[in-house]
């Protein structure tokens, strides 16, 4: 009985070395940020990468380049929101089959229909796992914002 416990306590020294191991050898969060100068003044990285995921941070339908929505609407707004967040994705090697997790804020709610119109053309499914919620005062007066969390590896 004496060798069998002496056994179990040296295995489970031996699993908890190596659990702290691994958890030293995980790589720190990487804070990724945009090339593009009208985002360099701004105080958030566009994603963080912690360990095979990725976390994207809110985008709205601002034109490349510019600090201005989109002109036309939630529809307009939403194709260019996703758009954007399409770019980021690309930047740091993932697309869009990669994404597992979506919030998206909308000015008002009642634009939930016309959103959903534009989000199935840029996912397909399975979806993603999504919350939607109804916020007042966006950046910009956007229409609507998302933030994405993506499985994407480092490839």
């Amino acid at each position: 009985m004496c060798t069998a416990l002496l056994r179990s306590r040296r295995y489970a020294l031996a699993l908890l070395a190596l659990s702290a191991a691994h958890a030293a050898a995980a790589a720190p969060p990487e804070f990724l940020t945009s090339p593009d100068p009208a985002a360099a003044s701004l105080p958030f990285s566009e994603a963080v990468r912690s360990g095979d995921l990725l976390f994207l941070s809110g985008q709205i339908g601002t034109v490349p380049g510019k600090t201005e929505v989109v002109a036309g609407g939630i529809a307009a707004e939403a194709e260019q929101t996703l758009k954007n967040i399409e770019t980021v994705l690309a930047r740091h090697g993932a697309g869009m089959g990669d994404v597992v997790k979506c919030t998206v804020f909308l000015a008002d709610i009642k634009e939930w229909p016309a959103f959903n119109e534009v989000y199935r053309k840029h996912f397909k499914p399975p979806y993603p796992a999504r919350s939607a919620l109804a916020a007042s005062g966006l950046a910009l007066n956007a229409r609507v914002e998302v933030e994405c969390i993506a499985h994407a590896p480092k490839r």
